[in-house]
């Protein structure tokens, strides 16, 4: 289960938690611009835009989970488990696999605009990367600097929605998560007033948002990040805008032995991204290292043919202060 998020100051920031009961070896990974991607069904591409993003690398294959590109686009891909579906190969439509999405349209997509374009001619293949990676039940937040959207490939077909609150987590779909939040108008950052006319207590701060869900589904988690994160306020520059998007995504930390799946497993937190999209930094944390680390794009060759990848940082980094 994961939450993926957008937040504006003066630059534009997206990311997310992956929330997992293992990791399969992520990385924060470059792929620059002539890195040749190989496409199961369309035409390769050898040249493109670079993208810097959390991978799983494989067969010299980087398995985005979330990624930009150096044009300010942004992908996450979030389970979607018992809803998507993917199809089989289609006359005269672009077939790409699901594990190919988010490289085909960063490859080749600046903003929000061009990437909806090239979806409404996309066909998402039921073909697995190997029969080891089998297929992973997906839907996808895009966004920009101006606007964000949701794909979903649903048995009825790929289905497009606008985005207004630039958050997604995993099920129901998208229009359902969408709906829940008439049901929290009444949430509010400021105090609450019952009655003029009885003679109640304000006992607490934040009593303005009694109410809003604090479990740790889905559900509750898109409408928790929701409220956050159109109700959250920072300074304009980056540590400000970095540090507050970190505690957005805060919000909906899973810590150990609070979801249990049975056999001493637990779903966590495994890491939370924060990118700087208007200048290419991927900032990141782990379940066991809180300190900020970041990894920025730019200062690495770009138009190089290999992949560039950092071995995540695991490890509590505390300053002693005495």
């Amino acid at each position: 289960m994961c939450t993926a998020a957008t937040y504006k100051t003066k630059d534009f920031y997206f990311g997310r938690t992956l929330d997992y009961e293992f990791s399969y070896g992520d990385e924060v990974t470059i792929t620059p611009r002539n890195f040749e991607f190989k496409f199961r069904e369309v035409d390769d591409i050898k040249s493109h835009y670079a993208i810097i993003g959390m991978a799983f690398v494989t067969e010299d294959y980087p398995l985005y989970y979330d990624a930009i590109n150096e044009k300010g686009l942004a992908i996450a891909g979030l389970n979607f488990v018992g809803n998507a579906h993917y199809k089989e190969k289609q006359e005269g439509k672009d077939n790409v696999a699901q594990f190919e999405l988010i490289p085909w349209i960063l490859s080749q997509c600046s903003n929000v605009n061009e990437a909806r374009n090239l979806i409404e001619k996309m066909n998402v293949l039921n073909t697995p990367f190997s029969d080891k990676l089998p297929l992973a039940s997906l839907h996808w937040i895009i966004s920009d600097s101006t606007q964000s959207i949701t794909v979903e490939s649903v048995i009825d077909g790929i289905k497009i929605y606008d985005n207004p609150v630039g958050v997604l987590t995993n099920n129901p779909s998208f229009d359902k998560q969408m709906f829940a939040l008439n049901n929290y108008m009444y949430l509010s950052p400021k105090s609450p007033e019952f009655s003029k006319e009885l003679d109640l207590s304000l006992y607490s701060r934040g009593m303005g948002a009694i109410g809003l869900p604090g479990d740790l589904s889905s559900q509750s988690r898109f409408i928790r990040v929701a409220y956050t994160k159109l109700n959250s306020f920072s300074k304009e520059d980056e540590k400000s805008s970095v540090s507050q998007f970190f505690h957005i995504l805060g919000s909906v930390d899973q810590q150990r032995g609070c979801c249990d799946l049975g056999d001493d497993k637990f779903e966590i937190t495994i890491y939370t991204s924060c990118c700087n999209a208007s200048k290419g930094i991927y900032y990141y944390t782990t379940y066991d290292n809180h300190q900020i680390t970041a990894v920025d794009m730019h200062k690495e060759n770009l138009d190089s043919k290999e992949l560039i990848r950092y071995q995540l940082i695991k490890e509590e980094q505390i300053k002693i202060q005495n």
